[in-house]
């Protein structure tokens, strides 16, 4: 499939790049980098987002360069889509009658574009835009380096996550080797957070519950509203609860103004939690995902755990 999707690319000129709403570093840092790829073979490539780039990703290269949208608008010949299973995760219109490609590692990834290039057995989005790039003989340069190692570095948890190998910290050399600063890419991530990040973090710990192996807790659309908080500084909040010890299985509830739930889910390895988040339409990882669920809270809570109490094992 991948020389498939160069092939694409090399009948062609010019392209648009995007990936999942609510951009993570795995969606910024391959587009980013793909995007680079593709003007390194002489092609004309641009990113656009439905939600532009979190603050937390603003610093990387290039990233002034997104275009923030609702709909992808020009004489595109081709769209490269990374890290969706579907044109309505990315929220953008006016994709819907042109030449796709699809570029997606989740084990919920489903062949929705002309080209799918689906590898569930990479770590991260960003491995293989690598390996386009070295197909295309493309050289790596620190900036696109950088925005790999980013996408690398977040969707391993920070090289915690179930999946990472040897593989894994090989790519991590090349990409330190080709100029990528690993301190660098981590105190942009991890230590950049919002005064309104660290209220809901508040707001959130006093709504903490276990039971058993499972943790949760929720945030509500009132208090995103007091404390002037974005949705993306909701992110990363359900890791606090799977740092508790007996906790096996997190989930965090983000109120939505319509009154559903955005739902986050980690598990440290025991449970497929991408299983459980397809079960509401979600996907992601086997120790990542995410779906929405319907409010009030006590039904989503009340759904959602019914099936981590007792959800797939991860195999």
């Amino acid at each position: 499939m991948l020389r498939d999707v160069l092939r694409q690319i090399e009948q062609r000129d010019r392209f648009v790049l995007t990936s999942h709403a609510r951009p993570d570093g795995d969606a910024i840092g391959s587009a980013l980098a793909c995007c680079q790829v593709l003007r390194a073979m002489g092609k004309r490539a641009d990113v656009v987002l439905h939600d532009g780039v979190p603050r937390v990703y603003r610093a990387l290269p290039f990233a002034d360069q997104v275009m923030q949208a609702n709909r992808i608008a020009g004489d595109y010949e081709a769209a490269i889509i990374l890290e969706c299973d579907s044109i309505h995760r990315t929220r953008l219109e006016g994709l819907e009658n042109r030449f796709l490609i699809s570029i997606d590692h989740h084990v919920s990834g489903r062949p929705f574009a002309n080209v799918n290039w689906i590898d569930p057995h990479a770590v991260a989005t960003g491995e293989m835009v690598f390996r386009l790039a070295r197909e295309a003989g493309t050289p790596l340069s620190p900036e696109i380096a950088t925005c790999l190692y980013t996408a690398l570095m977040t969707d391993t948890g920070s090289f915690m996550f179930q999946g990472t190998n040897e593989r894994t910290f090989a790519l991590a050399r090349e990409l330190v080797l080709a100029g990528a600063d690993p301190s660098h890419c981590a105190r942009s991530i991890y230590f950049a957070h919002s005064v309104a990040k660290m209220r809901l973090l508040g707001e959130a710990l006093r709504n903490l519950n276990t039971e058993g192996h499972v943790g949760w807790t929720w945030v509500t659309q009132e208090q995103m509203e007091r404390w002037e908080a974005k949705e993306e500084d909701c992110e990363g909040l359900v890791n606090y609860v799977l740092s508790i010890g007996e906790i096996e299985v997190a989930a965090f509830f983000r109120e939505m103004p319509d009154g559903r739930f955005r739902v986050s889910l980690r598990s440290k390895g025991k449970l497929d939690v991408a299983r459980v988040a397809e079960g509401f339409g979600g996907g992601g990882h086997e120790c990542a995902s995410g779906c929405s669920v319907d409010g009030p809270l006590d039904r989503a809570v009340r759904d959602v755990l019914e099936l981590l109490r007792g959800g797939p094992s991860v195999q």
